[in-house]
């Protein structure tokens, strides 16, 4: 994570921020060169796929240098900044190491009076991102077998970029014969590409640090496939082209730009939005639901008249205030409960499908940075007060860009409000690897026989989106009606409680 570039000055890079993320864009520098930082103390704020992260720095001492402006993304592994130290702090063996006490006073290279630099050295920062701020030396995460370096970068839109863009302009082929031991790959999303499209990353030369393979590289492989093959099929049988210059450099331009800017569409008055960030990690899963889950939709109206009533009575009574969402929760929790097949997933590889035992609720919450869907942990073990309250804790800390990557994943099933934007229906697309999400639409009165005399109730319409691998309509359809008779009746929900 860190290395001394001289007997005085620090180099702290960006760190892994974990659940697989490999890059960042900085989204606010909190120091200037010049300042003087303490232990622990955040640095810059970054924007990943999952969240706003503000990032400390496990050393103290003076900021030299930045690396970066606002707006610019950087791969793991990347240099951030770099902190002049006193000399009794210029050990660096490992993240948070010889960087002070976890206290540290803010003068450059500040040091408790009578402290020896052995057990100073061996504190470590205290405050945790993934890979460095632990009390004692970590275990490296990553190991590289003998006669292969080791690497520290991930993924590249970061300097460095234009010059893999020439080397692919100069190279039609973006590949080398295949090589012994393992494959230089970091991250899991480079390795998954690969295995969707029977790539073989052991043919392919990274243009990463020391050989490392990055995303652009498949990507970059993959297209000059396609364009190879779509030739090949245009020109007919015995003909075999290399791809000419032009195309070439153009693939390789769109390759090392990552979409990192919006620019006019080729031959229209469009623009072309980078599809990057959240909205970028959005699109890839829902890719991903798409291809790979059979997916069903069944609905149903129903009368929430009373539990609308109930909520209602609820909140009178004095205490914390129970959401509608809550409610909701609750009532597919319950389901859930009766129809296990609904809390699963599917082991594509194995073939088996996987029930689980605990609930973790997803809910859809629209941000200005995109959808997000954050998860609450072990739903089934909160009442409605429980639900409220965590549904308002992750609400407020999604709008506000703070959800941490654990609060984002790990989801078993997804309940996705979509009424708050006024409409009544929708087929939501599963949020992979999930097998299933129950919508719910917006609450307004309409015409309904109740006890045998036309009435204005409050009507919901619910549908239930579910992957018809895990169960057939039947199943689907027991789930719904369940759904719907408590929200009719909530007395229903009684027998579970």
């Amino acid at each position: 994570m860190a290395h001394a570039s001289d007997g005085r000055s620090l180099e702290f890079k960006l760190p892994d921020l974990g659940e697989g993320l490999t890059e960042a864009e900085i989204v606010r520098w909190l120091v200037e060169v010049g300042d003087v930082v303490a232990v622990d103390q955040p640095v810059v704020e970054v924007e990943t796929a999952k969240a706003m992260v503000e990032v400390p720095c496990p050393y103290g001492g003076v900021v030299t240098a930045r690396f970066g402006e606002e707006g610019t993304e950087l791969p793991v592994g990347a240099p951030l900044v770099t902190v002049a130290v006193g000399e009794g702090d210029t050990a660096a063996d490992g993240p948070g190491r010889g960087a002070g006490t976890g206290t540290g006073t803010g003068g450059a290279g500040a040091q408790e009076a009578g402290t020896p630099a052995a057990e100073k050295k061996a504190e470590g920062s205290g405050n945790v991102l993934v890979g460095y701020g632990t009390s004692e030396a970590p275990a490296r995460r990553r190991r590289v077998r003998a006669g292969r370096p080791a690497v520290t970068g991930a993924s590249g839109r970061a300097n460095g970029w234009a010059r893999a863009a020439e080397k692919e302009a100069d190279a039609p082929v973006r590949a080398a014969e295949p090589v012994d031991g393992p494959v230089l790959v970091i991250s899991p999303l480079v390795r998954r590409l690969a295995g969707q499209h029977d790539l073989d990353l052991r043919e392919l030369t990274g243009s990463g640090p020391d050989g490392l393979i990055l995303r652009a590289d498949v990507e970059y492989a993959l297209r000059a496939a396609a364009a190879q093959g779509g030739r090949a099929a245009d020109q007919g049988p015995g003909t075999d082209r290399e791809p000419d210059a032009a195309s070439v450099a153009s693939s390789a331009s769109s390759a090392s730009s990552g979409f990192s800017s919006p620019s006019p569409a080729p031959g229209s008055d469009g623009t072309r939005v980078p599809l990057k960030g959240v909205r970028g990690a959005v699109a890839d899963k829902l890719s991903r639901s798409r291809r790979e889950i059979p997916d069903a939709t069944c609905w149903v109206d129903a009368d929430a008249t009373e539990l609308m009533r109930a909520r209602t009575a609820m909140n009178a009574s004095g205490g914390p205030r129970i959401s509608l969402l809550a409610l909701l929760a609750r009532i597919c929790t319950a389901a859930l409960a009766r129809f296990p097949e609904l809390n699963a997933t599917v082991d594509t590889e194995a073939r088996e499908i996987v029930r689980l035992d605990r609930v973790h609720l997803g809910f859809a919450a629209q941000t200005d940075r995109g959808l997000v869907v954050p998860v609450v942990r072990d739903a089934h073990a909160r009442d409605a007060e429980g639900l409220s309250a965590e549904f308002a804790r992750l609400t407020e800390a999604a709008r506000a860009g703070r959800l941490t990557p654990g609060e984002l994943t790990g989801g078993t099933f997804t309940l996705n409000n979509y009424g708050v934007f006024g409409v009544d229906g929708s087929t939501p697309i599963i949020n992979h690897p999930e097998a299933a999400m129950l919508g719910v639409g917006r609450i307004v009165p309409k015409p309904w026989v109740h006890e045998g005399e036309l009435a204005a109730r409050q009507v919901v319409q619910l549908s239930l989106t579910f992957d018809h691998r895990v169960c057939d309509g039947g199943t689907a359809g027991g789930f719904l009606r369940y759904v719907a008779d408590c929200v009719e009746q909530p007395a229903v929900l009684l027998r579970t409680l």
